[in-house]
């Protein structure tokens, strides 16, 4: 266990929901996180903090922005390697970029290098926590455990299971998707950071036998999680629909099959139904927006006003690869731009955008007991935004008027480059190489 540490940052988090709370920010100037053992002891002004532990190191990191570690909920593990296929609709680019890549998993030594370019990504963006798409082979699915596991990285992930539409050794069948589920679960689920999410790719490419040995294991292991995704594309939903022409919607597939609860997220949900929006706001069930993957993807506008006035979580996601990079701030600040945008539309300030890059995630993956704020009692995660001197962000940090004109900058123009560290569970699991090409 690490020692007593006082960090010393201008802190900002939003420890409540802003879309329902005008307060939600809290920022600190000069703040201080008093953490011991991996966890929160105290939070508070830096000076109260340092009186009453006059003896703890501090580490120091002022002329920065101190956040909680960003969690993405929707991103793809096999595909790092294929980020960048513009110009296609959904299906044309799996079929094109993903799925090749995709199947070359079965490769294991193939499949660890892009485990350690994934987590890598992961961590160098800031993010702290994922829910993962993992891989259709067991064996790689095991090996970005195991990076997950040697990087500290909070891991969300499973086995990826489809039996029709896709390329012929990316499928399998009820059977086998049950069984090796079933052994990656008993294998990596509760253990260290790691948790298993039941992974159906989607309905299109998952029959009624996959999803039924799908539930079979959330009935088996109930706190597991659930993810998948839906409503994405128009194409998408059309063959959907005539692939299970007894069901109401492209919910209602997963609904049948007892998929839809508390600890599901559905990526995407561009074009839902009322319906759709009714029952995932009965069931708690959270909608990962993934707003560059949107666009690249030419998908559409997220509805994110009918999602709040349903009453449906939104989390963030930053859908690699099918969106453009890891980093939530880019997800943050194309999810603004798409809103303003659009006519009915939700102004998101910076605060809006703080929450669904932290807290947000860690309420749709049901660990915000755990992370996603700065609260006592929590994970010390978090992530350090300091930007090399004589950048536009580190001109706006210097000059800034308050923690929050900071913030919006650093939804403007932050990028991995202006993450200097990195912390999980209070260990130090990243840290910027200050070596400057030449």
């Amino acid at each position: 266990m690490t020692s007593p540490t006082l960090y010393r940052a201008t802190i900002l988090h939003t420890p409540t929901n802003p879309f329902t709370d005008a307060d939600a920010l809290h920022a600190h100037d000069d703040g201080g996180l008093l953490v011991d053992g991996g966890v929160i002891r105290a939070a508070g002004p830096y000076a109260d903090l340092r009186a009453a532990h006059p003896d703890v190191p501090v580490t120091d990191l002022r002329g920065g922005l101190l956040l909680p570690g960003f969690i993405d909920t929707h991103v793809h593990y096999p595909q790092v390697r294929v980020i960048g296929g513009l110009g296609l609709p959904l299906l044309d680019w799996l079929d094109q970029c993903a799925l090749p890549e995709e199947a070359r998993m079965a490769d294991v030594a193939y499949a660890r290098g892009v485990a350690r370019d994934f987590v890598g990504g992961l961590l160098e963006a800031g993010t702290t926590t994922a829910l993962v798409f993992g891989s259709h082979i067991a064996g790689a699915v095991d090996v970005f455990f195991e990076e997950a596991t040697r990087r500290g990285l909070r891991a969300v992930s499973g086995l990826v299971v489809s039996d029709r539409l896709l390329r012929d050794e990316l499928h399998t069948t009820p059977e086998r998707a049950y069984a090796e589920g079933r052994a990656l679960t008993l294998r990596w689920h509760g253990v260290g950071r790691n948790l298993y999410a039941v992974t159906p790719r989607f309905s299109l490419s998952a029959s009624e036998g996959i999803l039924e040995a799908c539930a079979a294991l959330m009935r088996e292991f109930p706190d597991v999680r659930f993810t998948s995704h839906i409503n994405e594309n128009g194409r998408e939903i059309e063959v959907v629909r005539d692939l299970f022409p007894g069901a109401r919607d492209y919910l209602d597939t997963y609904e049948k099959a007892g998929l839809v609860g508390r600890r599901s997220v559905l990526a995407h949900n561009v074009w839902p139904s009322d319906r759709e929006l009714g029952v995932m706001a009965t069931h708690h069930c959270t909608a990962a927006h993934c707003p560059c993957s949107n666009s690249a993807l030419g998908s559409g506008f997220f509805p994110l006003r009918r999602h709040l006035d349903a009453g449906v979580p939104v989390s963030l996601g930053s859908d690699v690869g099918g969106g453009t990079g890891f980093s939530l701030l880019k997800e943050g600040l194309q999810a603004h731009f798409m809103q303003n945008l659009m006519p009915d539309g939700v102004p998101l300030t910076p605060t809006h955008l703080l929450y669904l890059a932290t807290l947000a995630g860690a309420r749709a993956l049901d660990l915000d007991g755990q992370t996603g704020s700065f609260e006592v009692g929590k994970a010390f995660d978090a992530v350090h935004l300091s930007p090399a001197p004589g950048t536009p962000l580190d001109a706006v940090f210097r000059h800034a008027s308050s923690p929050e004109r900071a913030l919006a900058a650093a939804f403007a123009t932050g990028t991995p480059a202006d993450v200097a560290g990195v912390w999980i569970g209070g260990e130090h699991v990243h840290a910027r190489s200050e070596v400057q090409a030449v």
